[in-house]
């Protein structure tokens, strides 16, 4: 599945903007990006990345980080699944037991 990325975003805008007041070929370098199907949101988010997750050095060691945290993503994605699965099983149960106790009380009234 194929995510699509909004280019103009207020962040790209502000880029852009920005560039134009610092040194206007930093602007227009910035407004090509976008233009030509760059996403400064994306660009962001990996030099963010690239801050947030240091490279130990050694690619043997950095492969392995990195599958052991997509397969612990992964598992706490279908934990998250699981527990509102749970969620929505106790909230059907309360619901049927309500209606169950409303029922038989209007049967008597009647």
């Amino acid at each position: 599945m194929k995510t699509t990325v909004k280019r103009w975003t207020p962040l790209s805008i502000a880029a852009m903007v920005l560039g134009f007041m610092v040194w206007w070929p930093l602007g227009l370098a910035v407004l090509g990006y976008i233009l030509w199907g760059g996403s400064v949101d994306t660009a962001a988010k990996d030099v963010v990345d690239r801050i947030r997750t240091p490279h130990s050095g050694n690619s043997a060691f950095d492969s392995y980080k990195r599958e052991t945290l997509k397969r612990l993503e992964e598992e706490q994605n279908a934990f998250n699944d699981f527990v509102e699965h749970l969620r929505q099983s106790r909230d059907r149960e309360e619901f049927e037991k309500f209606m169950a106790d409303r029922s038989p009380k209007k049967a008597v009234e009647a």
